[in-house]
């Protein structure tokens, strides 16, 4: 293998060095495969949800054999993680597009709750979300995902208030932005097991409560 180059199957694919998937597809069929793949998982689990969503369900919709399949997912959970990372990374793109409007710490409670709005207004354009998030509860690796996730969020924040606030210390600022981001995922995956009106409401009370200022790190 010469040096500096990844190993490639004989198809053309290489080894995926991140995510769950087992290949990631470099040539044009195999990337509309797996595309493919991805787009019916996606249906499935829209008429299904994600424990009724079987591999079985893959092979019957779209014509590809088991072999081909495993050789990109070996199993359900790959499937439901290569979507949730790719939701994942618009939401993050998503975040950073409101925490570019903190110009200072005057604007931290409108855009927290701009944050809170937009992941909300996620799960309303993107249904599947909700079949996905309900697949993490039962499943350890998925559980992980959301853990690093969660992570991705809080360390965007972090990096965005070091901005406005260099004084105060990075570990403190971290555990801020950590627990912040962990209260607006929570109240927005309760909100979408409400009604609208519902759940326009309890976001309305819930973003009420999110702080205004850093005083609460001066505890």
């Amino acid at each position: 293998m010469a040096k500096g180059k990844a190993r490639t199957e004989s198809n053309g694919d290489v080894p995926a060095t991140s995510g769950l998937a087992r290949l990631v597809p470099t040539q044009q069929r195999s990337r509309e495969r797996f595309e493919r793949v991805l787009a019916c998982a996606a249906e499935v689990m829209a008429e299904k949800g994600s424990e009724a969503f079987r591999m079985s369900d893959i092979v019957d919709r779209t014509g590809i054999s088991f072999g081909s399949l495993y050789q990109y997912f070996p199993d359900k959970t790959a499937i439901i993680g290569t979507l949730a990372e790719r939701y994942n990374a618009v939401g993050h793109d998503c975040v950073r597009r409101d925490l570019a409007t903190m110009k200072g710490i005057a604007d931290l409670h409108d855009t927290l709750c701009r944050i809170t709005d937009s992941y909300y207004q996620m799960f309303l354009d993107e249904p599947l979300m909700r079949d996905i998030w309900h697949a993490t509860q039962a499943d350890r690796v998925l559980q992980k995902l959301d853990e690093e996730d969660s992570a991705m969020l809080a360390d965007i924040f972090t990096t965005a208030l070091r901005g406005i606030e260099p004084g105060v210390p990075k570990a403190t600022l971290s555990a801020f932005s950590q627990l912040t981001m962990i209260l607006i995922a929570a109240a927005v995956r309760h909100a979408i097991t409400l009604r609208p009106a519902d759940a326009r409401r309890f976001l309305t009370l819930f973003k009420r409560t999110l702080p205004t200022d850093l005083s609460i790190l001066d505890a």
